[in-house]
């Protein structure tokens, strides 16, 4: 994969797992309207690359991402040849780029770093991250990652936050089910690792499916949910790497994926 010079992220995109790292530890990571562009632009490079099959994401320095880039706000973003994004983009692209997206966070994960990391497909977290949608207590409102919260959480848990602005341990987090597993922090980078090196021996064809499927169907009614699925199924079962599957079950080896 050729490599792209970012002014706020570092992507690594040597397959099959790559790695985008948020990159202004000064600023605890923000996310501004360039950073939203180049997720957008970086998870699309990804998306293309037969090469990976994992995405991770994690936040330089101490922190994950502290939220929104509040000077950002008032400024336009800075002139750049990475075509604009807003955080609707960023979080619709993650939904959609068809590989699995680990959050694995290092520190805090606040305000609208929450809503990237909720959006994410599995989080692992450090025991030492904390959590919380914290615009609160700055006479603002977590209106955007609202739609991913609540989708993760439920209603009551996710106005409590939102509320409150108060942060959460990461053991709460884990018992909220904003995050999948908590580890030590000396354990993050070889649990999260291990984690993407799982994911990204399956069937990359029956992941992307199945990933978009599960989005996509996640809001419809039932009856329509089963019919969208239905048909997703056929697709899945038409798919060579299926049949490579349970040729390989069948003759208890290890399958050879064609990513079709």
């Amino acid at each position: 994969m050729v490599e792209s010079t970012y002014r706020t992220l570092l992507v690594d995109g040597a397959g099959p797992v790559a790695r985008i790292t948020l990159n202004r530890p000064d600023k605890r990571n923000p996310i501004g309207l360039d950073t939203c562009a180049e997720l957008v632009h970086a998870l699309g490079r990804l998306r293309d690359d037969a090469a990976v099959r994992v995405v991770v994401l994690t936040g330089a320095g101490s922190a994950f991402s502290a939220g929104g880039d509040l000077g950002s706000m008032q400024a336009p973003a800075v002139a750049s040849d990475i075509p604009p994004a807003t955080l609707v983009d960023l979080l619709l692209c993650m939904h959609e780029v068809g590989k699995p997206i680990i959050a694995m966070v290092n520190g805090h994960a606040l305000a609208g770093g929450l809503g990237l990391m909720v959006a994410c497909d599995l989080v692992i977290a450090a025991d030492t991250a904390t959590f919380g949608t914290t615009e609160i207590s700055v006479g603002l409102w977590p209106m955007m990652i609202t739609a991913e919260i609540t989708r993760n959480i439920g209603r009551k848990r996710t106005l409590e936050m939102m509320l409150t602005g108060r942060r959460y341990a990461a053991a709460e987090a884990l018992a909220m089910g904003l995050v999948n597993q908590v580890v030590p922090a000396a354990e993050l980078e070889a649990t999260t690792m291990k984690l993407a090196g799982e994911l990204a021996d399956k069937s990359p064809a029956a992941v992307a499916l199945g990933l978009r499927a599960f989005y996509r169907s996640a809001d419809l009614e039932l009856e329509p949910a089963l019919r969208y699925l239905q048909g997703e199924l056929g697709k899945v079962l038409a798919l060579e790497d299926a049949a490579e599957g349970i040729s390989a079950f069948l003759q208890k080896r290890k399958p050879v994926w064609k990513g079709r």
